[in-house]
């Protein structure tokens, strides 16, 4: 039998019901998705026009940065459009372009930060040896391999849900194209498909967090034998990968491991992934990072000279 099909477009419910407050968060995340643009093309412009690329950290950092920059940019502009508009619709189409787009960014920014991790293991651990097994080639190499990881986990996603019937009610009780939101609006038993997207996206974010948790905590245990400045450094450019993870995976896990039908917070929560972990993440990198202060300042300093000497 056939999986019956009635609905060509989606009527997101929102964030809140009360227009008032709409309009004052239209504003509010207007303001964030300027910050998030801000911050990540300084950080990208910064990296790219400097010595700092040639550099393992600070190449993952760059891919980092435009995934947080493409994967915002999938969410927040239709989020701010829908505060500000009378009816929050959007064609089967597009919302299944949406879901597909945002897990596969999302699920090549996991691998970068585990990326990012697997960098700082061997930079504190085999010291010697870092240029050696992070050079060039395996750094591009663990790059394709996020995007094929994350392409193979959004594929699998889709093709799950254009499977599903959609035959009743058409309204989403989020702000976006999500798994779980869409999986409430099927007209079968989800049972089965609740564990699936459970096995898919919430064991293996669980899973991947507690492997860059125990490389972290292999990390820090190794840092007993370098000098007090070497600690300190090291400590800085780890809590700053740590306070990263911790806001992008925590909130992860409370959406994706809990199963579809129950009732929690899941749109309110995945703000913090969406929005508010996309716009700290250039704050957190570059406050505590007197390497990367300086050579912004380089950087920018050298724009300015040129610009100035182009307009002389």
């Amino acid at each position: 039998m056939e999986n019956q099909n009635n609905v060509t477009e989606f009527v997101f419910m929102g964030l809140w019901g009360n227009k008032q407050i709409e309009l004052l968060f239209f504003f509010l995340f207007l303001l964030c998705y300027l910050t998030v643009l801000m911050g990540n093309f300084i950080i990208l412009l910064t990296i790219t026009c400097s010595h700092l690329i040639q550099q393992p950290m600070y190449y993952f950092l760059c891919h980092l940065s435009l995934m947080d920059l493409c994967y915002t940019s999938t969410v927040v502009p239709r989020l701010i459009r829908d505060l500000a508009a009378a009816k929050k619709n959007i064609s089967y189409n597009n919302c299944m372009t949406q879901l597909f787009t945002a897990h596969l960014l999302a699920g090549v920014e996991i691998f970068i930060l585990v990326s990012m991790a697997f960098d700082r293991y061997v930079a504190i651990v085999k010291p010697l040896h870092y240029m050696v097994i992070m050079n060039r080639q395996r750094c591009n190499m663990l790059i394709v391999m996020a995007w094929v990881v994350g392409f193979w986990h959004s594929v699998a996603l889709l093709l799950m849900v254009l499977n599903l019937p959609f035959c009743g009610p058409n309204q989403i009780e989020h702000y976006i194209c999500d798994v779980k939101p869409l999986l409430k609006l099927v007209c079968k038993d989800i049972h089965v498909v609740s564990i699936l997207v459970i096995a898919n996206s919430g064991m293996v974010v669980v899973a991947i967090f507690f492997v860059l948790v125990a490389s972290y905590i292999l990390i820090l245990y190794n840092l007993r034998t370098h000098s007090s400045a070497g600690r300190r450094k090291a400590l800085s450019t780890c809590s700053s990968h740590i306070t990263v993870v911790v806001l992008f995976f925590v909130p992860c896990i409370y959406t994706y491991v809990l199963p579809a039908g129950s009732e929690n917070k899941d749109k309110e929560i995945s703000v913090f992934y969406t929005v508010i972990a996309p716009m700290l993440n250039p704050l957190i990198y570059t406050l505590r990072n007197v390497e990367m202060k300086i050579t912004m300042w380089k950087v920018w300093s050298q724009m300015a000279h040129s610009n100035l000497k182009f307009l002389r």
